[in-house]
């Protein structure tokens, strides 16, 4: 009784020897299988198939925590989706009337490059263009209080002869036949590296080298321009507008200037009015505009196509019209129907994305929300050396527009650089990650002709009595479009983790359950043998010292006096 009144457990056990620790272990504990440890001493195959049991149990279980945490640490993803019905904003809409102007401050330089554009397609073609094409004498928007900048402008900037526009033959098609391509010529600034920027289409050559050279002559407007001032009002392009059945308001939409669109409106841009809330799906409860869609031909050979450029995108962001949107055809009445998506990315270890574009480190361009567009990135290296930027695009902080009789080479480097852009030879993808959270917009169009041959002079009658519309010719010069809900059903495509957390702990409880029957307590019991045996071995340790020191003492010799 005096012995088993020892042996009973305390807080630190104080055993005799590793043997008796261990075997109280295996009798106690709730770990399966370790009893028969002890149980079967006397039968030595017995002893050694359970402990190669145990350790079997231990290797499988531990290989599975291995396999566990690998999967974890790749930190992989799961898709799921979910359809949601509810009230919602309605996109942002921007239109542009395909009609950009010829501002006065540059009048003269564009008058030079038509005459320049008129002797091109005569020596491609041999087609006399100046009575059919060109017109000399259409209105120039003029900006005030700016004369002295005219004036500098009109003698520093020449047109530069130096991008000809050429037909070059290519023998090495696969038909066999003699094929022509058009194209001029570009030089870096030492003029030893020389490229040709081809087209098969000579129309498609003909507008990017009008275009190149537009583009030099519009970098002499002065930046503090608000080009928006200078304009037409929105009821000269807009002659009816009706959102929900009701009228539009002058605070719907904001006016920009784009210099091959036009003059552009965007309806609904900042999505914070509850006036564009969408409450229920059809054509009825859309957006309908009755749009003016006249080309004056201010610059012809900058935008063909005649009709309204059309696109429908979130809400504080860029149109990138050059990208994305349509076209819709005069005379022509056009029903958009719209289905939005929803995307919403984790990031962190689980993906790269960003919330709203600030931890990138990249500088954006563009004073709205963050769009995974590779144009708002700054720019590699070659281009940043010539210290300019593509009129079309906002000006970094301490450049200024590209202009050939400044930077003679920068066509030669932005084409290249384009030219890699295209063949994903850079690295844009990787500096600038995609937003967390995305809203996609699906459409859907049918066309109908507008007005019909029996309404176009009633419907005429009532657009000039409302709207003082005017029609000087036979062609079609309005449209209509309407934009709406296909229905409030929107779905939701969300991350979330494969293998979270607290999946991760469940899955390593069931392994353990599994190779051993025990639970949490069974791991702090574990703990518990380790800690008994390191301060068991310190004791053991420290008494082995005593002894010898002991020891020690006793066998020094007395020295007599």
């Amino acid at each position: 009784a005096r012995e088993e009144e020892e042996k009973k457990e305390g807080l630190i056990e104080f055993y005799d020897s590793f043997k008796d620790m261990f075997e109280f272990f295996c009798k106690n504990t709730t770990i399966h299988g370790t009893i028969r440890l002890v149980c079967s001493d006397s039968n030595r195959m017995k002893t050694a198939f359970w402990t190669l049991l145990l350790l079997a149990s231990f290797s499988m279980l531990y290989w599975q925590f291995a396999l566990m945490f690998s999967q974890y640490w790749t930190y992989p993803v799961v898709l799921t989706m979910s359809m949601h019905s509810e009230p919602k904003m309605f996109p942002a809409i921007t239109i542009c009337n395909l009609d950009p102007y010829r501002f006065e401050l540059v009048s003269e330089h564009l008058v030079q490059l038509d005459h320049m554009a008129e002797e091109s397609i005569a020596f491609l073609y041999g087609i006399n263009t100046s009575a059919s094409l060109f017109h000399m004498n259409e209105k120039n928007i003029h900006v005030e209080g700016l004369p002295s900048i005219g004036n500098l402008s009109r003698s520093s900037f020449k047109l530069s002869q130096n991008f000809s526009l050429l037909r070059m033959s290519d023998h090495n098609n696969r038909s066999g036949k003699k094929h022509s391509n058009v194209g001029f010529k570009l030089c870096n600034a030492t003029g030893g590296n020389c490229f040709y920027k081809t087209y098969s289409s000579g129309m498609d050559a003909i507008l990017e080298w009008y275009r190149f050279h537009y583009m030099n002559i519009m970098s002499q407007l002065p930046v503090i321009i608000n080009i928006s001032d200078h304009e037409e009002q929105i009821e000269d392009m807009v002659y009816s507008c009706q959102y929900d059945g009701e009228p539009c308001r002058p605070s719907d939409y904001v006016h920009f200037h784009h210099p091959v669109f036009g003059s552009c409106y965007t309806f609904n841009s900042k999505g914070t009015d509850s006036f564009w809330t969408a409450t229920k799906p059809g054509i009825p409860y859309g957006l309908s505009l009755i749009l003016r869609a006249e080309q004056k031909d201010h610059i012809p050979l900058l935008s063909t196509v005649a009709g309204v450029k059309v696109m429908i995108h979130n809400h504080n962001q860029t149109p990138f019209l050059e990208h994305e949107g349509f076209d819709i055809r005069p005379g022509i009445a056009t029903t958009i129907g719209i289905q939005q998506d929803e995307v919403n990315r984790l990031g962190g270890n689980y993906g790269k994305c960003t919330i709203d574009g600030s931890d990138v480190n990249v500088k954006l361009l563009y004073n709205n929300s963050y769009t995974l567009q590779v144009l708002s990135e700054r720019p590699p290296r070659p281009q940043r050396m010539q210290g300019c930027g593509y009129y079309y695009y906002p000006l970094p902080p301490g450049a200024e527009y590209c202009d050939y009789n400044k930077q003679p080479a920068w066509g030669h480097c932005f084409y290249q650089l384009y030219s890699r852009l295209r063949n994903h030879h850079l690295n844009c993808f990787d500096q600038c990650p995609k937003p967390c959270r995305e809203s996609l917009y699906k459409v859907s169009a049918g066309t109908a002709k507008w007005p019909s041959a029996k309404s176009q002079d009633w419907v005429r009658q009532a657009l000039r009595h409302q709207n003082g519309y005017n029609s000087t010719s036979n062609r079609k010069d309005i449209a209509k479009v309407t934009i709406f809900y296909q229905q409030l059903n929107y779905k939701s495509v969300n991350e979330s983790p494969l293998l979270s957390e607290n999946l991760l702990l469940s899955s390593m409880g069931s392994q353990w359950s599994l190779w051993f029957g025990s639970s949490v307590l069974s791991v702090v019991e574990m703990f518990e043998l380790l800690i008994d045996t390191l301060v068991l071995s310190l004791l053991f340790c420290y008494q082995r010292f005593r002894s010898k020191k002991t020891l020690k003492v006793a066998h020094t010799p007395t020295v007599p006096s």
